[in-house]
């Protein structure tokens, strides 16, 4: 069975991950870029495979009225999305201890991403979700 590990940059906040996980997406809405300061890399799992310690250190913020994101009260780190029902929480790819065996997946919202920057990695893009 796959393990990984992963905790926020002040260590308040700690999870551990049972299971498999979803390749990473990259999601280049307006809304992550604002919210992350550039795009955002997550992977997800289910609910049931994720377990948190130092819950009391997260704090979890409604960005939409269809989601929300958690992040640790204590050093401000974006952890998780979760969209409202929804039965998995997408997991910040960056918060992952080496090695995550993480992979990249695809791009989401480049109709929407920063006029900073291209995307030239070569892996699919879409217009939207």
């Amino acid at each position: 069975m796959e393990n990984r590990n992963g905790q926020c940059h002040c260590g308040a906040v700690a999870f551990a991950v049972t299971g498999p996980v979803r390749e990473v997406i990259y999601c280049h809405c307006g809304q992550c870029r604002k919210q992350s300061g550039h795009f955002v890399a997550a992977t997800a799992c289910g609910d049931d495979q994720l377990s948190v310690s130092g819950a009391q250190n997260l704090t979890w913020y409604a960005a939409s009225e269809s989601a929300r994101r958690g992040f640790c009260k204590t050093c401000g780190s974006h952890l998780f999305w979760k969209a409202n029902g929804s039965g998995a929480t997408s997991i910040m790819a960056g918060s992952f201890q080496k090695p995550s065996g993480l992979r990249s997946g695809h791009h989401i919202h480049v109709a929407d991403k920063g006029d900073y920057y291209e995307i030239a990695d070569g892996l699919p893009q879409f217009a939207q979700r």
